[in-house]
């Protein structure tokens, strides 16, 4: 399990800005559309992924899955598209997700029960633009005084978004998101109209009551000062009303395509527990080694003190006790078909494990390629049998 994980993130960080032939760029003009996909619903404290639609969201008028390859299987993702209506460099204050556009909905006791376990277990929601996975800003300011806040600051990013929250036993959804969006403008002659392209996709999820939203009919809604509105609550013992809204904000990026991806793999990962995979590596090392003392100890402690007789000389020149080894050399093991399974797959997973790492280090397996690192694990175990 640990030489997976290190496997997996090793060959991850390793990935360069090199692309293989068939991963191109797309270049995006003025008001031209970007579509919004849906990936799935994870959660590091049940390790179970959920598809996007297993929560009650609000759905196009056609739902169309993504054909995936097995990796993507693997891995649980379930690409779909979703309502969202992003147009490159178009500005949207606040606008209403659904097709009523002012009226809310209606959540029944099931789907509040539903809701309320998920936010309860910490479920993350994973969306995807121009194929770049969202992110969501977290600001952390080390020092506390407000004038050195202001020009110090360490920013970090996690994957997704989370569902909602949990505040004094109360379970509040995330209803509102607010999408940044960095585009680079590409050169081009002076003749020709400026392309864009997408280079980093970020989320501000909030939680706002219903009530202070102030929809109309025209699918335009007002977003109130943070301290005049309510979160939105999820009640699992009674129906819920609730509205989906979103905005979308483009920002201009030095970034370049090919260097996009870099935010995003030096992400700390919430699916690999690290203090959990460092805390067994080091139980076990430490069990092995003191089970090893205490039988080399033990069995040694015999011939050590026959060794440390000066009046017994003659029984020391006797071979006894581990000094017998040195026969079993020659003799057949009892089980030959365990200890060659063993060794075998062994073998097999050293070679999957370090020719997958040599690809990664190539770059021939890219981030935008999703499942490309674990159907190459599988192909290749298979292959190495």
């Amino acid at each position: 399990c640990v030489c997976v994980c290190v496997c997996v993130c090793v060959s991850e960080r390793a990935m360069t800005s090199f692309y293989v032939p068939g991963v191109a760029p797309i270049d995006f003009r003025q008001n031209d559309y970007v579509e919004i996909k849906a990936v799935k619903l994870t959660s590091s404290r049940t390790q179970l992924p959920y598809e996007y639609y297993s929560l009650p969201f609000c759905r196009p008028q056609t739902v169309e899955y993504k054909a995936e390859n097995l990796g993507e299987v693997l891995r649980g993702d379930r690409i779909v598209n979703t309502p969202f209506q992003v147009f490159m460099n178009s500005e949207k204050k606040c606008e209403i997700l659904c097709d009523k556009p002012n009226k809310p909905i209606k959540l029944s006791l099931e789907q509040s029960k539903l809701l309320a376990e998920r936010i309860k277990e910490e479920y993350y929601v994973h969306l995807i633009a121009d194929n770049l996975p969202v992110a969501t800003r977290l600001e952390f300011y080390p020092n506390r005084d407000e004038e050195i806040k202001k020009k110090e600051r360490d920013v970090q990013f996690e994957h997704g978004y989370r569902l909602g929250f949990l505040d004094s036993n109360k379970y509040f959804l995330h209803n509102h998101l607010s999408f940044v969006l960095y585009y680079h403008k590409e050169e081009v002659e002076q003749s020709k109209e400026h392309t864009f392209r997408v280079v980093r996709f970020e989320v501000q999820p909030q939680s706002i009551r219903h009530q202070d939203l102030k929809a109309d009919k025209n699918g335009a809604c007002t977003l109130p000062e943070p301290p005049s509105f309510s979160p939105q609550e999820i009640d699992a013992t009674k129906e819920n009303e609730v509205l989906f809204t979103y905005s979308v904000h483009w920002e201009e990026s030095d970034i370049k395509w090919a260097s996009r991806w870099d935010t995003y793999l030096t992400m700390s990962d919430v699916q690999i527990h690290w203090f959990s995979i460092i805390n067994s590596v080091v139980v076990v090392f430490f069990l092995s080694g003191s089970i090893l003392s205490m039988i080399i100890i033990r069995t040694l402690r015999k011939d050590i003190a026959n060794y440390n007789r000066e009046d017994d000389v003659e029984d020391t020149l006797e071979e006894s006790g581990w000094k017998l080894v040195h026969g079993d050399v020659f003799r057949p093991p009892q089980y030959p078909m365990i200890l060659s399974s063993l060794l075998g797959s062994g073998i097999q997973l050293f070679c999957m494990i370090l020719i997958v790492i040599f690809v990664a280090m190539l770059g021939m397996l890219s981030p935008s390629s999703r499942g490309a690192l674990m159907t190459t694990a599988c192909f290749l175990f298979m292959f190495m049998g």
